[in-house]
């Protein structure tokens, strides 16, 4: 069952709880992205300047490796992808009404986040699509 939960939820809930943290509906835009940008570490680097690492790029990072480990579920095709899809293609559906309607979320982030999760439903349904087209024509060589 926990197959089914589409893993690009957890940087969408960690994006709602900065978001919404503060009050529902009552932070200003400004003020999540001046979170979001809010040092959490800085990393000296060979070239003798310092990685700065804000609470958005980790958020990001997350959000990366969460699209990645998506891409790797759906090469898989069991009966539940029908429902993964749905699930997928809904938290979408959310993030687009957040982006759109609700100001602390028309942030760079959250659309990057948002565009992530399309690309999740978009290639999701493309190797069902196509798995299926291998699986007819394996039934077609096989009838001849």
């Amino acid at each position: 069952m926990l197959r089914l939960f589409p893993l690009l939820s957890v940087p969408v809930i960690l994006y709602n709880v900065v978001a919404l943290g503060g009050g529902v509906f009552s932070r200003a835009a400004e003020d999540v992205v001046a979170g979001l940008a809010r040092t959490l570490t800085t990393v000296p680097m060979a070239s003798g300047t310092v990685w700065v690492v804000s609470s958005g790029d980790v958020i990001l990072l997350i959000a990366l490796l969460m699209v990645f480990l998506e891409l790797l579920k759906a090469a898989r095709n069991t009966r539940e992808d029908a429902l993964s899809h749905i699930l997928s293609l809904g938290l979408f559906v959310l993030c687009l009404i957040e982006f759109l309607l609700i100001p602390a979320f028309a942030s760079t982030l959250f659309f990057a986040i948002t565009m992530m999760t399309l690309m999740n439903v978009l290639a999701g349904y493309m190797m069902t699509s196509r798995q299926a087209e291998i699986l007819i024509e394996d039934d077609e060589v096989y009838e001849d």
